[in-house]
């Protein structure tokens, strides 16, 4: 992290301990403690961690008091729990008094707002979101995490009123947002979204104002006099927010970057990256210390490569498979029979760890960062190129360095033993998925293009791929199949079209012998009793199950509820399995997905649901992803006979700051990828195209293009073959016209009529329906299949 933990924790604890103490917010902390406002939200989680180890206390208003009669340091052999259960996944810390709930703020273009508790999908507030009034939403912003007061008698009829909602009762609903009772209202903006922001810079009366990108903000947000402005009319600029607007006061910005005009090739990449606040160029200082390490390691003869200290594998027949345009190439593969017929794969992964020592200036970058970022028209890695795509990559032919990971597995795929250690290998050959599919599909013809011993070894690969698949599946592994298109771009970083990336075997020999390495590892670590960061996946929330089952009873496939899921996580296997090949596929999958929790980072001792692991990490990818760096280097401690010193304050702190960055990247690529569509829409308005139904809300359908995937929305009034209303529970449209219903998955014939980058939206009407083209029928005898289940 940025600064010392530690030593911060120890010097809070002093402050709070003294006579004259006076309880105060976190934030003020930071000046006494010389902090820096980049340390705010570290900081804020360490003072969270602290909180639930039982050695500080919040009171009211989110004040921090010197716990009561616990002392300074925990005493009940619980602390390492009480610290896990202080992640932000649980937020029970996070809440500033009794009464409040904390939660994430949406504002409305109206201006009121919706508060999703933090603890909803757990059922702690079983109603769901919380309206709030736009003269109750304070200065809050969207994606803001704030503290919301909600009535006493509301509370007790929160519940009744959510089941009037899951009913379906529209009259009940629209009471609960007429009446006071249904109302919340926010105390305290708890921790901003952001403080920076994008939009265009507008002159109205001498005045300079910004209009924000997205529906962030409804109102334009005054900037001063335009005489003084660096920025001109119609310039996309960057703004620091000084006052916030709220329903009665435009709040207040400056200026603090002029990105140009509209137009100016790759000026939506620069808009996402400052939105996004994502990293550049490497500092001067990390630079130098990546050559450093790039001197060091030239200088090395082969010799020197093959130490004692490392295992020699350069001799062994080690290959690597990636996608055709891959730069670094951070894991390899072998496998061999055992005399006693059981298999040794051995999973092979760049020793990132040798080359980023910690503490290091490199390491501290990469620990900022957290993770690549892929976007459509450039990478922002981690670690230095000359690392990751060179001396830490697995090119062919050159001795590399790795961690292998060898599995020994019987026939049936049960693991039986697993061997770590420091090695040497040099990879045979490069391949990519599209020509390792083509030998499996068609091996005869590559007899004298590849060698036997290569062409023995994807054979084999292939046979054991299976062979875990089977496992893993049987356990319950869930397959949830939804293409993903990608766009393509010129050199200009227009979109010219779209494709959708293959899946096939040669992606699945990879993909389960990285499942396997990662559980592995996790078991590894876990049968000594190591805290370390895992990967967890915690299973649905029945809030969403309960959506999730209202949907596949209005779709007549099976008359399951989430009770019954939860008792028996394989009818969702099931269900998928009745789906697949026909029209009902993509709604299906897409539904599940949507009710799924996000898999996170965090030291707490919990599985990952999607795989039905029990236990799981990552370790593949260090030269993308810090998670897996922090697992090598304590591979490292264990190879070397060493006891490794885990925080897990620290790995609470280090897990959400990871999880945070993911989601940043994520959210990053989508948004430059809706930017970039958005522009190729608004040169093909009133053409039409195919789409498919993605959601259905209240006030219209989401729908994205088969062959180019822009999404858009249909409002109501776009629905122009029928009358429409919105069925809740079912998340349908249903038209007066008998068996008329909308819902996702269907196929459209639509029309853009609308493309505006600035409100980052797509508005498309639809023209008429298409036909299905696969079978339409899907149906599960729930009964039977329970009580087989059962059985």
């Amino acid at each position: 992290m940025s600064f010392d933990s530690d030593a911060v924790r120890k010097a809070v604890l002093q402050i709070v301990s003294e006579p004259d103490y006076r309880p105060q917010k976190p934030k003020k902390f930071l000046e006494p403690l010389n902090l820096f406002p980049d340390d705010a939200r570290p900081f804020r989680l360490l003072i969270r961690g602290m909180v639930a180890a039982g050695e500080l206390c919040y009171g009211k208003n989110h004040f921090v008091f010197k716990a009561g009669n616990e002392g300074t340091e925990p005493n009940d052999g619980k602390a390492e729990q009480n610290v896990l259960r202080s992640s932000a996944r649980t937020a029970a810390s996070d809440r500033p008094a009794a009464g409040l709930i904390t939660g994430r703020f949406q504002r409305r273009p109206s201006g009121i707002g919706f508060v999703r508790p933090r603890d909803a999908g757990e059922n702690a507030v079983p109603s769901g979101d919380i309206f709030i009034p736009a003269h109750w939403t304070k200065d809050a912003a969207s994606g803001d995490t704030v503290a919301v007061a909600v009535s006493p008698s509301d509370l007790k009829n929160r519940e009744r009123r959510s089941q009037e909602d899951y009913r379906g009762s529209t009259k009940g609903r629209l009471k609960r947002y007429a009446d006071d009772e249904g109302r919340g209202r926010v105390v305290e903006i708890i921790e901003r979204a952001s403080n920076r922001f994008v939009g265009t810079y507008r002159v109205q009366d001498g005045w300079g104002y910004i209009q924000v990108d997205g529906s962030v903000f409804k109102q334009m947000i005054p900037v001063g006099d335009a005489s003084a402005s660096p920025a001109r009319q119609g310039d996309k600029v960057v703004i620091e927010m000084i006052k916030y607007p709220t329903p009665y006061n435009d709040g207040e910005a400056v200026i603090v970057e002029v990105l140009g005009q509209h137009g100016v090739p790759g000026l939506d990449t620069l808009l996402i990256m400052r939105q996004f606040d994502l990293p550049e160029q490497f500092s001067a200082s990390v630079l130098a210390a990546a050559r450093k390490e790039v001197e060091k390691f030239i200088k090395l003869d082969e010799k020197s490569l093959l130490d004692e200290k490392r295992l020699d594998l350069t001799d062994e027949t080690i290959i690597t498979i990636d996608p055709a345009d891959a730069k670094d190439f951070d894991d390899a593969v072998s496998l061999e029979k055992l005399d006693n017929g059981h298999w040794k794969l051995g999973v092979h992964i760049a020793d990132v760890a040798y080359f980023v020592t910690k503490n290091s200036p490199i390491d501290k970058e990469a620990a900022g960062r957290a993770t690549s970022v892929y976007l459509p028209d450039r990478v922002i890695p981690m670690l230095p190129e000359v690392l990751s795509n060179a001396l830490a990559s697995l090119q062919p032919d050159k001795v590399r360095f790795a961690k292998s990971v060898l599995i020994e597995f019987t026939t049936e795929g049960t693991r039986v033993h697993t061997a770590i250690c420091r090695s040497a290998i040099k990879s045979k050959q490069r391949f990519n998925y599209t020509e390792v599919q083509n030998f499996l599909e068609h091996p005869a013809k590559f007899r004298s293009k590849w060698k036997p011993e290569i062409r023995e070894l994807l054979t084999d690969l292939f046979a054991l791929m299976k062979t875990l698949r089977k496992c893993r599946l049987a356990r319950g592994s869930l397959e949830m199949d939804i293409p993903e298109p990608k766009i393509d771009i010129d050199d200009d970083g227009a979109v010219v079209g779209a494709h959708v990336y293959p899946y096939h075997d040669s992606n699945r020999i990879i993909e389960e012998c990285m499942l396997s390495a990662n559980e592995a590892v996790a078991d590894y670590l876990q049968e000594r009793s190591i805290p370390f960061l895992r990967r967890i996946h915690s299973g649905p929330a029945v809030r969403k199950l309960r959506t999730f089952t209202d949907f596949i009873r209005s779709m007549e496939i099976a008359d399951w509820d989430a009770d019954d899921i939860v008792q028996d996580r394989f009818i969702l296997q099931r269900l998928l399995s009745a789906a697949k090949g026909t029209d009902m596929e993509y709604a299906v999958n897409f539904s599940l997905l949507r009710s799924m929790q996000k898999a996170v980072y965090s030291p707490e001792p919990e599985g990952h649901y999607a795989l039905a692991s029990p236990c799981y990490c990552h370790f593949t990818s260090p030269i993308r992803r810090y998670p897996d760096l922090t697992i090598h280097r304590l591979l490292d401690s264990i190879i070397d006979g060493t006891i490794p010193n885990q925080d897990v304050r620290e790995l609470v702190l280090q897990g959400e700051h990871c999880s945070d960055r993911e989601q940043r990247a994520a959210d990053a690529e989508r948004g430059l990828v809706k930017l970039k569509l958005i522009d190729y829409m608004s040169k093909h308005i009133g053409e039409r195209m195919e789409a498919v139904v993605t959601t259905v809300e209240q006030f219209g359908i989401f729908v994205m293009g088969t062959e180019v995937p822009a999404e858009g929305l249909i409002r109501m009034e776009g629905l122009n073959d029928d009358y429409y209303r919105f069925e809740r529970q079912a998340k349908v449209m249903i038209g007066h016209k008998s068996g008329n219903v909308l819902r996702i998955g269907d196929r459209l014939l639509v029309e853009c009529v609308r493309a505006d980058a600035d409100a980052r939206q797509i508005d498309f009407r639809m023209v008429k329906r298409l036909p299905a083209g696969r079978r339409t029928s899907v149906k599960i005898n729930s009964d039977k299949e329970l009580q087989r289940r059962r059985a």
